[in-house]
């Protein structure tokens, strides 16, 4: 025992003198604290990040000496080593260029934005923080190649290199690994149902095709964000924000966004946290009264009014869609017997007539609203970097949406839960993704039903016809019987605000039959996983990635949307990837990755995506990078292309699927089908399916043809194919350098496609075939008699064109600091359609890019001690924005927002006013919505 007692002795001893602690701080080179900065003790995963003041402390269980590390994006990293116990280290960062900072987008694997083998744009803590808009998702606006495309006040479509939609499902974001994208829409609603402010650690963005490591919807560019793990930032940050929306056609009024932070690290093994965020505002009023050519969906360029067209539909008027022959109406009079004298018929121009529509904001009250809470646990059982996670979110959001119609999203409600297993070489996760519609509805069909609600249109055509022939007989002319008729019609319409307009639009709003009402119903789902592994620990050859990913659609709308009145529609898609990075020469000075992708949808043959790209430093000093890459994408078609069936009025959005077309099915009966057709059919119902849009079918152009000139020869065959994957292959050249104090940032691409998705209108007569081989007695082909009488349905089919389809551009950043410590970036994007219009009348591409934009941005974020500001201006040149709803040109505009910002540190928080469109130029980024006007507001945002 004498002998034990001091080897006991000395081994607590030991142990007492394991434990170091280490407190210090990080400053910037001006002395101002470096919150959120990372330290590391090298070699080990033990780290922590400083507070709002700058400060730290780490306790590590080993005797110096030992290496600490400091580094924060923006800045350079420094090193120091410990040397005794209880030591007190204070770092001085210098800031560094941002080509030091780090992602890990383009390669799955962090690297140097310098080294990366394409293209990335990077939106770190700093830029956060100083972005002149009034959240950080706005901010991307400001990122060259970047088009941000304003749906509604809180939901924005973000967008690279053309073909820009709100619907748009050639562009992925990510949280946390997740795709963001609604399973009903199956595209991301903007940051109506992302993240919070106060949680986002980065935001990365790749422009371009990256099928190869991440798939079918990594098409045209992918958004990545990454949120503050509570091992690594502890504690409660806030903030708050409060202001003032402000556009002519809405007024001012109030705006506010509050959101709030909590993490904690239990010990070493479990962490956790939790955000909650509530945001309350306006949305941009949409009020555009000009009328759209029936024929398609261009504006007219007649100054088109209800005053000045008896067939007008207003762009942002509802109701206005419905619209008969008066002609066709008097003879119909005729044969019921309710027109006594047929020859009163001959009266009657043979002239279509709209009814009258309600105002978009008769229909809606614009309030906009996003809810959002997520939280997640966090678990390292080894107290190293492998870790488990289960992350779950939840949103609910109002807002506006324009797609084929214009939408109200009202308590639209998503729900997301991820399990995952990672560490430094590896990961593993499964989520859920879930939305329910809430109470949204289509507003076009709100004002058509809430007219018939009140007045069938069959009672509403009868009664203006009925009064026109009155007005004429009474001696008026055309234009005053007209507004005459209109008048007649019109008594007793229900007027917006009135117990018996609430009432209807209630009824219809609750309604999901198309028919009757205008509610949107679904509660889908997508089941997903993905895994990656990388070997570079385990061979120092290369590094070597291999991956993979599986994921299931569960569609279920009730047939509101879906052809899923009868069953929920299911299918899944699954991919293995692979890469592999090598750096050869001396000293590493070129750097070769290459990927290669397999794919495979259940619903179509699978595919290879390959992907190679070259990177080589030059100069003594290793300061300029150039790349070139091949890329190639594809892209599965989404949801609606494949099982969408949807009647949108005049036309039906029917998708492609191979069993698509026969699940939608509809009876018509009575007043329905024309007398005449009755006679051919031998029937008073006919039953229909979407099968006749694929194999029996006009093209709409000649079908419009043909009513005006009578003559069959102008009618042509249309029976588009069913579609199937779209591809693009992609060549960039790049150029990333510091030339003394200027950082430059250059990129030029071309992209080719083929098998482009794209949508046709045709027209399938109910009766009778394509090939006029069905005759009547009378030698007339019964499909030319289906169109005479009207007896036809018409869709808008999902299919590929076979045109030529290519797109070129290029981007260049410049940035650099003047007169000491202002920060000045600048940026110019050039984006061209290489698209014969001619030849393809009939296709629309919907690139909706401007050719030429400019932006730049001039701060500091430490003009005197605690202050700073930051402006932002953007340019935009005009361009034609094409889609279903309307297709009108988008004027050039410009914008410029502002902040200016003071830190408290004795609070921990800065203070922040600004304002967004500060000139107050009202603009749109897109034909239909609400003109952009400005937003006030100041901020508090505490220890973040």
């Amino acid at each position: 025992m004498k002998t034990i007692l001091p080897f006991l002795f000395l081994f607590f001893c030991g142990l007492s003198y394991s434990q170091t602690t280490i407190t210090g701080s990080v400053v910037d080179d001006n002395s101002q604290p470096i919150p959120g900065a990372n330290i590391l003790i090298l070699g080990t995963s033990t780290g922590t990040v400083t507070d709002f003041d700058g400060q730290f402390t780490i306790t590590y269980n080993q005797n110096p000496p030992f290496s600490v590390q400091a580094s924060s994006v923006g800045f350079e990293t420094v090193t120091v080593e410990v040397t005794t116990t209880n030591q007190t280290i204070n770092f001085v960062l210098k800031e560094g260029t941002s080509l030091d900072e780090v992602v890990i987008s383009a390669s799955r694997t962090p690297e140097r934005i310098f080294e990366s083998p394409v293209t990335v744009e990077r939106l770190g803590l700093k830029e956060i923080k100083n972005t002149a808009s009034a959240e950080f998702y706005d901010g991307l606006e400001n990122l060259k190649g970047v088009d941000v495309n304003t749906n509604s006040l809180t939901f924005k479509s973000v967008n690279t290199r053309g073909f820009a939609t709100f619907a748009n499902t050639r562009f992925m974001q990510l949280v946390d690994g997740m795709d963001n994208a609604t399973p009903t829409l199956n595209f991301p609603l903007g940051n109506l149902l992302g993240m919070i402010e106060t949680d986002v650690q980065s935001v990365e963005l790749l422009p371009g095709a990256s099928s190869a490591l991440y798939g079918a919807n990594a098409f045209n560019g992918i958004l990545f964000m990454r949120s503050k793990n509570p091992f690594d930032h502890e504690g409660i940050s806030v903030y708050y924000k409060q202001g003032v929306t402000s556009q002519e056609a809405a007024g001012n009024n109030e705006y506010k966004d509050f959101g709030i932070r909590a993490a904690h690290k239990f010990s070493n093994k479990f962490a956790g946290k939790i955000n909650f965020s509530y945001l309350r505002g306006t949305d941009w009023a949409a009020n555009d009264t000009r009328g759209k050519n029936r024929n398609n969906t261009f504006i007219n360029n007649d100054n088109s009014t209800r005053e000045n067209n008896i067939d007008y539909d207003g762009v942002n008027i509802y109701g206005d869609l419905v619209s008969t022959n008066i002609k066709t109406v008097a003879n119909r009079l005729v044969e019921l017997g309710r027109l006594p004298n047929p020859a009163l018929a001959n009266l009657v121009p043979s002239v279509n007539v709209s009814r009258t529509g309600y105002a978009e904001s008769d229909l809606t009250d614009y309030n906009a609203e996003s809810i959002k809470s997520d939280w997640g646990l966090y678990f390292r059982p080894w107290e190293d970097d492998f870790e488990i996670q289960y992350v779950g979110k939840i949103g609910s959001g109002s807002t506006i949406y324009q797609g084929s119609n214009r939408y109200r999203i009202e308590n639209f409600f998503l729900q997301q839960h991820k399990l995952e297993i990672k560490n430094k070489n590896f990961f593993v996760r499964g989520y859920l993704t879930a939305d329910n519609a809430g109470d949204s509805y289509d507003m076009v069909f709100t004002g058509v039903n809430v007219n018939r609600q009140w007045k069938s249109d069959e009672q509403w055509f009868g009664e203006y016809t009925g009064a026109f022939i009155t007005g004429t007989l009474a001696g008026l002319n055309g234009n005053e019987a007209h507004a005459n008729a209109r008048q007649v019609a019109d008594t007793g319409r229900f007027e917006p605000g009135t117990p018996e307009f609430i009432n209807a639009l209630n009824k219809v709003t609750s309604d999901p039959d198309i028919l009757t009402g205008s509610q949107l119903k679904s509660e889908s789902k997508i089941y997903h996983g993905d895994a990656n592994y990388n070997f570079s620990h385990l061979t120092d050859f290369a590094e070597i990635q291999v991956g993979g990913s599986v994921r299931q659609y569960v569609l279920n709308s009730s047939g509101s949307i879906y052809t899923d009145r009868l069953n929920e529609i299911k299918y899944s898609e699954h991919g293995l990837y692979t890469q592999i990075q090598k750096k050869f020469l001396e000293d590493d000075r070129l750097k070769l990755t290459a990927s290669l992708r397999y794919d495979k949808s259940e619903l179509f043959d699978p595919f290879f995506s390959p992907r190679i790209s070259l990177g080589y430093n030059i100069g003594e000093n290793e300061n300029h990078n150039i790349r070139a890459s091949f890329q190639t994408g594809f892209r599965n078609p989404d949801t609606q292309a494949l099982y969408i069936g949807f009647n949108v009025g005049p036309i039906v959005l029917l998708g492609s699927a191979l069993d698509n077309p026969e699940r939608f099915t509809r009876t018509i009966s009575g007043d329905q089908i024309s007398t005449a057709g009755k006679a051919i059919i031998g029937s008073n119902s006919l039953t229909y399916d979407g099968s006749g849009a694929y194999n029996n079918s006009f093209t709409r152009s000649s079908v419009v043809a043909f009513a005006a000139s009578q003559n069959p020869a102008d009618l042509q065959i249309a029976n588009p194919g069913l579609v199937k994957p779209e591809q693009v292959s992609s060549f960039e050249i790049g150029y990333r350098g510091k030339i003394d104090k200027i950082i430059i940032d250059f990129s030029t691409y071309y992209n080719q496609y083929k098998d482009f998705i794209a949508t046709t209108d045709v027209v399938n007569p109910l009766y009778g075939d394509v090939q006029l081989t069905q005759r009547l007695p009378n030698n007339i082909p019964v499909a030319v008699a289906a169109l005479a009488n009207s007896d036809v349905q018409a869709f808008r089919a999902y299919t590929n064109s076979t045109a030529d389809v290519s797109s070129y551009g290029a981007a260049i950043g410049v940035s650099t600091k003047i007169f000491g410590g202002f920060d000045l970036d600048m940026n110019y994007t050039y984006a061209k359609l290489d698209f014969d219009r001619e030849a393809n009348p009939n296709f629309q591409t919907n690139f909706n890019t401007p050719e030429h934009k400019a932006k730049a941005s001039f701060g500091n974020t430490d003009l005197f001690k605690n202050f700073g500001f930051n402006v932002a201006w953007r340019w935009s040149d005009n361009y034609v924005w094409e889609a279903s709803f309307a297709t009108g040109e988008v004027p050039a505009f410009h914008v410029m927002d502002a902040q200016i910002n003071y830190r408290v540190p004795s609070l921990k928080s800065t203070f922040k006013a600004g304002a967004t469109n500060l000139f107050g130029d009202e603009y749109f980024t897109a034909v239909g919505t609400g003109l952009i006007g400005s937003m006030y507001y100041l901020s508090w945002t505490i220890n973040n």
